[in-house]
């Protein structure tokens, strides 16, 4: 459904190693930098068709987490979603809400573990198990 995701951040190089370090959980690149036609610098992260930016607000205003807002990553098991998770506060993120693990619901089964990065933006690792028959 989506092509690319485009996150502010305050401090490019914080954000870079961050996510270098996370993404990388999940077998994505380092990032591409770009300057805008404003002159304003942007990471890329390409991986399976989809983008994720992470970019100085070409507003010149601060960037801000989007309140209600959740960028979640597809992980391929619970073990994944644990190094991504772990990565991440290894790296200057903070984990939020419960720790890693299990979570049914109505929607089903989701192993999931929840982070903010250093400039405060909500992110998930999430793995659907397998429906068992």
């Amino acid at each position: 459904m989506f092509n690319h995701i485009v996150i502010g951040s305050n401090d490019l190089a914080r954000s870079r190693r961050f996510y270098d370090q996370v993404l990388r959980v999940l077998g994505v690149g380092e990032a591409t930098p770009h300057q805008a036609k404003s002159g304003h610098m942007r990471l890329f992260y390409r991986h399976a068709g989809g983008t994720l930016g992470i970019a100085e607000p070409i507003n010149d205003e601060p960037a801000t987490a989007a309140n209600g807002g959740t960028i979640a990553f597809r992980c391929a098991s619970p073990e994944q979603v644990h190094a991504f998770h772990d990565t991440a506060v290894a790296n200057g993120g903070v984990s939020i809400e419960e720790a890693p693990g299990l979570r049914v619901d109505s929607l089903g089964q989701y192993y999931l573990a929840y982070v903010r990065d250093p400039d405060g933006n909500k992110l998930c690792a999430v793995h659907r198990p397998q429906a068992q028959s």
